[in-house]
């Protein structure tokens, strides 16, 4: 485990492969950690190239410098949160992937710094939110699959995640993933991550933020303000999707090719659910290496 400061964090990350291997940043969701990526890891760590694996802010080992720091969850924030450990690391360019809040922060900066990326692969598809439009309803079904997001709206919701997080987080896990069958080891790896005592205001705030419940960061307005635009994403991307997406159905992500307009692939894989990268780790790694090659040659 190594660490570096940003100019609000103090982030934790895990890193391997060659110092010279073209950088590969994996970016974990919610409510998930950087155990998600471990044999990922090492078959692009295999295939010559070097991998960053940070803590995102609120989860384990990572803190905040400072306690007046809003403990936003919002997308700017975890988008920015990016660029800066690749600046802290002094990487100029860098792979970037990810699912869920991860795939968010990946999306955000390929959209907005396309200059620092060599290629995407972001799992369900363009996960930049769509805050303009915040309060229109998606369908009823869908609607249903986000209940755990209203939940945190209410104080009975935000007490239910302090009590009982690793259940609440589990829960999720089944639901998202049907068709994975986790064992309870693998489950509490990452579920020490929880434990940081910013998780539960920083996920808070993120579910309230999406849909508008809750004002952001103000230091992050600008930042949303171009992400109001759903800008377009430019960069090389491969977006994979769980055909058992059990909160994120594949049909989501048929019509997002629209979003992106440079070179794009995507690819559904039968028999995952949301964790793309620890339930299928060769098909997310060989999506990964896809792009470090193409840039590399």
């Amino acid at each position: 485990m190594a660490r570096i400061q940003t100019p609000l964090l103090d982030i934790a990350y895990e890193h391997s492969g060659p110092n010279d291997g073209l950088p590969v940043l994996l970016m974990h969701g919610f409510p998930y950690d950087i155990r998600g990526y471990d044999d990922a890891v090492d078959i692009i760590n295999a295939a010559g190239f070097r991998t960053i694996v940070p803590y995102l802010r609120g989860y384990g080992p990572t803190r905040f410098l400072s306690s007046a720091t809003i403990r936003s969850g919002q997308q700017a924030a975890l988008g920015q949160d990016l660029l800066e450990l690749m600046d802290a690391l002094r990487i100029g360019k860098a792979v970037v992937a990810g699912y869920d809040w991860g795939g968010r922060a990946a999306c955000v900066v390929s959209a907005l710094w396309p200059e620092r990326v060599h290629g995407l692969v972001s799992c369900t598809g363009y996960n930049i939110q769509d805050l303009t439009n915040a309060a229109r309803p998606s369908a009823p079904e869908q609607e249903a699959r986000q209940w755990y997001q209203y939940y945190f709206h209410t104080e009975r919701g935000r007490n239910g995640l302090i009590q009982n997080r690793d259940a609440l987080a589990k829960l999720l896990w089944k639901m998202w993933s049907p068709s994975w069958a986790f064992d309870d080891a693998t489950f509490e790896r990452s579920a020490s991550a929880f434990d940081n005592d910013d998780f539960v205001d920083v996920v808070v705030h993120s579910y309230m933020h999406r849909t508008g419940s809750v004002a952001g960061d103000p230091n992050y307005a600008f930042l949303e303000t171009q992400l109001a635009a759903q800008p377009k994403i430019d960069v090389p991307t491969i977006v994979l999707h769980g055909a058992d997406d059990g909160v994120g159905p594949v049909k989501n992500s048929e019509n997002h090719g629209q979003y992106f307009t440079g070179p794009y692939e995507r690819r559904v894989i039968a028999g995952v659910g949301h964790n793309v990268p620890q339930e299928a780790p060769k098909a997310f790694a060989e999506a990964v290496l896809q792009l470090c090659r193409t840039a590399s040659a």
